[in-house]
């Protein structure tokens, strides 16, 4: 079951002291405030994908007004629920390293099983043909370990963050070997307010595999050079209050894994599109 890819909070819409105290609202530095919790629905699908559709989930709270901890979950579905998985769980920690009027950077570390580049599973797969109920199985999950920064300048009416993450990903939760995947996610995010109530966002991120041969589902793949994908969102978010937001965006992105030559690009077809909506309480 293809994973669609949806849009982590972790990664591109995430934590930090946004344009007012405890605004959420679609702000690329958005970090809940001591004893807050905050909610991040988000439903996406692609008009080419495999999965119709996906409902994604990040629940949040700031144990300080300079570090929160984040659990994520996703589900995915296909053909009408015939085939459906709980496709991954995770738990993130964020600490704000700076906060110094406008600038904000943060250390996040992460952990997350499920689907990912290295097993296209779930920790629960349901197929109605043949009809099978994966539960936990070893073969469909893999395991990522993330660590990173983000960080970027919140001004009155705009920001721009950027990200600099790294994952490590492998069949087994503590498998150190190299036969697992080393990534680097790098990405640009910013946010334009229109109005008190309507705001504009745009990201885009690279991601790099850095083996010299990449690996699918524990199958090592040929030599790419560079193999990597670029990432592209566009967004409109609309601010019911200071701590509700509903959002509606559209994605693509472009592939580099080889060809003939071991070097060529190419457009995915098709686009993602979706909608949020968050909660900060």
């Amino acid at each position: 079951m293809k994973k669609i890819a949806l849009t982590s909070l972790i990664a591109m819409f995430a934590f930090a002291g946004a344009h007012a105290a405890n605004v959420i609202d679609g702000n690329p530095l958005y970090m809940p405030k001591k004893g807050h919790f905050y909610s991040v629905t988000e439903l996406a699908s692609h008009t080419k994908g495999d999965t119709p559709w996906g409902l994604g989930e990040e629940f949040g709270y700031g144990v300080t007004d300079r570090l929160a901890v984040v659990v994520d979950t996703a589900l995915v579905e296909n053909n009408e629920f015939d085939d459906f998985a709980w496709d991954s769980a995770g738990l993130t920690v964020a600490f704000r390293a700076l906060d110094m009027k406008g600038w904000k950077a943060d250390a996040v570390v992460a952990y997350q099983a499920g689907s990912n580049e290295f097993n296209d599973g779930g920790l629960y797969v349901h197929h109605k043909t043949p009809k099978t109920n994966d539960w936990f199985k070893k073969d469909l999950i893999g395991y990522t370990w993330t660590a990173g920064v983000r960080g970027g300048y919140v001004a009155s009416n705009w920001t721009i963050a950027g990200h600099a993450m790294f994952d490590y990903m492998n069949s087994e939760s503590f498998n150190w070997n190299d036969k697992g995947m080393h990534q680097w996610r790098l990405g640009l995010d910013a946010q334009y307010l229109l109005t008190s109530k309507l705001n504009l966002v745009a990201g885009a991120e690279y991601t790099g595999i850095t083996n010299d041969k990449y690996a699918w589902n524990n199958i090592e793949g040929p030599d790419v050079k560079n193999a990597g994908t670029w990432y592209g969102e566009f967004g409109v978010n609309y601010n019911i209050d200071a701590t509700k937001f509903v959002g509606a965006y559209i994605s693509g992105s472009l592939n580099h894994n080889g060809g003939a030559n071991a070097d060529e690009w190419k457009w995915d077809e098709g686009f993602g599109f979706g909608a949020k909506f968050g909660i900060d309480f």
